[in-house]
């Protein structure tokens, strides 16, 4: 009596030829003597894996290590095939990827083979399907697992993308500072603006003030543009004054007699034709008087 189970298949011999495969279960073969009229050849049923490691060159001539996972059957159907023709199918399914992955290595690049991966184990699968049917071995799957240059080769990789990342990076770090640069620039120019628009403000408000304080609301006091321009002359002189006195400076020389309101504006004025003409070309005579003037 032999009993079979599940996850094995088992071929009988009578006398050493075969007699048939028996089912899993206890199966009743006859009498026997000594072990001289019946034995039998087990195979496993169960779905096995075997692991298959390939070095061949890429179209870049550099060598690179394979990983390929295979997951084969023994078809019941065929079970004779696969206990008897092949001695070691192990070996003969290395033999078979290794020829199929040095046949189409060389032929790509080695950024060619890492997207092709897939297509690769797509033509080792078929290659192992038709090869292996007539030794009674079904091919579920084929996988190319790993795809691994040598170390020389993968630090080299790592450092190109590394520097161009760190080029991306530099980029856009330059970009940035030129959005904070040109973004400063823009609000420099509008604060100047505003500024400019209070200071505009401010003196037309003084120069109101100034021509209310001194006319009157009457119409009969009205003044002229001479008098206005001598008034806001007069209180931008009093101003620079006043932020040369707020300085770092500890002394400020002032006239004693300014006089009144006309005299000091016509001072200002004959102080900066003065200083125009002596610009053009003009003997220093007239810069000391403008010194004097100032």
């Amino acid at each position: 009596m032999v009993c079979v189970r599940p996850d094995e298949l088992r071929a009988l011999e009578r006398c050493g030829a075969f007699a048939g495969i028996l089912r899993p279960g206890c199966n009743v073969i006859g009498c026997d003597v000594c072990g001289c009229c019946y034995t039998t050849r087990k195979a496993s049923a169960r779905v096995m894996e075997n692991v298959v490691h390939v070095e061949s060159k890429s179209k870049d001539n550099v060598f690179v290590s394979f990983t390929v996972a295979v997951q084969q059957e023994v078809m019941p159907e065929k079970a004779y095939e696969a206990i008897y023709k092949l001695n070691n199918p192990k070996q003969q399914i290395d033999s078979f990827v290794s020829d199929v992955i040095r046949a189409h290595a060389p032929k790509m690049t080695l950024d060619e083979l890492f997207e092709s991966k897939d297509e690769l184990a797509l033509t080792v699968k078929e290659r192992l399907m038709k090869s292996m049917e007539e030794y009674g071995f079904s091919i579920h799957q084929a996988l190319v697992t790993d795809i691994s240059p040598e170390k020389k080769v993968r630090d080299a990789m790592n450092t190109i993308n590394a520097n161009r990342r760190l080029r991306i990076a530099a980029e856009d770090k330059a970009e940035a500072d030129k959005i904070l640069l040109v973004k400063a620039a823009e609000a420099e120019a509008e604060a100047k603006y505003l500024h400019g628009v209070g200071v505009a403000r401010q003196r037309a408000a003084i120069v109101d003030g100034l021509k209310e304080a001194v006319c009157g609301e009457g119409k009969g006091h009205e003044m002229t543009v001479r008098d206005i321009t001598e008034l806001l002359l007069t209180t931008q002189y009093m101003d620079t004054l006043e932020k040369m006195a707020s300085g770092n400076s500890t002394t400020v020389f002032v006239p004693s007699n300014l006089g009144s309101v006309g005299s000091v504006a016509q001072e200002i004025r004959n102080g900066i034709l003065q200083g125009n003409a002596a610009g053009l070309g003009h003997s220093s005579a007239p810069d000391q008087q403008h010194m004097h003037a100032m």
